[in-house]
């Protein structure tokens, strides 16, 4: 079970003093310094291949030593930790590497990673990675390789010793860390219910019962007033390309950016908490695979945005993982235009702004969600006559497995 749990961060607020920014400050700009030169040698090996014809690679051994020469003639590099420095290495080599598997997997551009590019100063936020060897845990301290020692908020407790720590900046300013530990599995009692989730915008997620549905919060919508009202004050004091911002601009930017992000906590407290309601009550959930990135090039671009989706999806399925529920992703095509109660599939697809489901061939008529809903239910193998609780526990965890 602890096996299947994998891991998870626990994050917690920095008490940072002005000595240990500045350090951490410096730190990461060496690390961006070393994240440009990977980028700068990847590109040189791509283009040097492209006119040889001859396949040159540039991996992370490469690059390792690499940093290892440059640290040798340069003192201000050296000056820093190698762990964080090693670790960018790391990253860059993962996220080359997605890159490259999804152009040889031939996937849409829109889904695709894109290659490693440069981190703007103004722009890239500090990002620190330490491995066991960079970072040690002293009188409730996080103490950083290189003499830099913070204070670490408290919240909870670690369940176990951890593994990695990443120490970050958000857009406010504010610092965080957050560590890598083995995932505790905390088992509910059975149910014997099951339950399809199918995903919207008017409404954020529809289940085939009632009393699980999630409505749309529309935090967005209530703080569009104020995030209008600082997007104006932004657009008045926005500066030249190529200079700085202003003072004003920096503190207008900041209140919009203390807005979004109260409302990006707000959709994440949502969502959780939602989650834990469905793990709660079901043993097996059958989710809609639903990737709501193209709806961002569409009419309801902000009603998708304000939904949260993809962050209410996530905290539902790691929500599931850590009280061991079954969690079934079910493939999002056609599942608007089958019915739930024959399995016929309509012959046209139905318009948007249809909100009844009447098949065609047995001629029973649900709401459309509700029925997508069951969907869920028929693709996963479950008997949507289950999702009613009519089954003893432990009979549909034998069948699920």
């Amino acid at each position: 079970m602890a096996a299947e749990a994998g891991y998870a961060r626990y994050s917690y607020r920095l008490r940072v003093s002005s000595t240990a920014g500045t350090a951490l400050a410096a730190e990461w700009d060496r690390c961006r310094w070393v994240w440009h030169e990977c980028v700068a040698k990847a590109t040189a090996v791509h283009l040097h291949s492209k006119a040889t014809g001859r396949e040159a690679t540039c991996g992370p051994a490469q690059l390792d030593r690499m940093l290892t020469e440059a640290r040798a003639r340069t003192p201000w590099l050296r000056e820093g930790s190698s762990v964080p420095q090693q670790q960018v290495i790391r990253d860059f080599g993962r996220s080359r590497a997605k890159a490259q598997k999804d152009i040889a997997e031939r996937l849409p551009v829109a889904r695709r990673a894109g290659m490693p590019r440069w981190k703007a100063k103004r722009e890239a936020l500090p990002s620190l990675n330490y491995t066991r060897r960079g970072f040690r845990l002293k009188d409730g301290r996080l103490r950083l390789a290189g003499g830099i020692v913070v204070t670490v908020v408290w919240s909870r407790e670690l369940p176990a010793e951890p593994s990695s720590v990443r120490v970050y900046q958000d857009s406010l300013g504010h610092w965080y860390c957050s560590f890598v530990v083995p995932a505790q599995v905390q088992p509910l009692p059975e149910t014997g219910r099951v339950l399809g989730v199918d995903w919207g915008v008017k409404q954020t997620a529809t289940t085939t019962s009632d009393a699980h549905d999630l409505p749309h919060a529309e935090h967005g919508r209530k703080a569009r007033a104020k995030l209008s009202r600082y997007d104006r004050m932004m657009a008045r004091r926005r500066p030249e390309k190529g200079r700085p911002g202003s003072k004003g601009y920096r503190e207008a930017k900041k209140l919009r950016a203390k807005v979004c992000k109260k409302v990006a906590r707000q959709r994440e407290d949502t969502g959780r908490k939602w989650a834990k309601k469905v793990v709660r009550d079901h043993d097996v959930i059958a989710v809609e695979d639903f990737r709501p990135k193209f709806l961002a090039r569409s009419t309801m671009a902000r009603k998708a945005a304000d939904a949260a989706i993809g962050a209410t999806k996530v905290a539902l399925i790691e929500m599931g993982r850590k009280h061991g529920r079954i969690i079934r992703l079910v493939h999002p095509a056609h599942t608007t235009m089958d019915c739930a109660h024959c399995d016929a599939r309509a012959k046209h697809a139905l318009p948007l702004g249809e909100r009844t489901y009447t098949c065609t061939t047995c001629g029973v008529s649900s709401p459309r969600d509700k029925n997508s809903a069951h969907v869920m239910l028929v693709r996963a193998g479950l008997n949507p006559a289950g999702a009613d609780g009519g089954r003893p526990p432990g009979a549909l965890l034998q069948e699920a497995a």
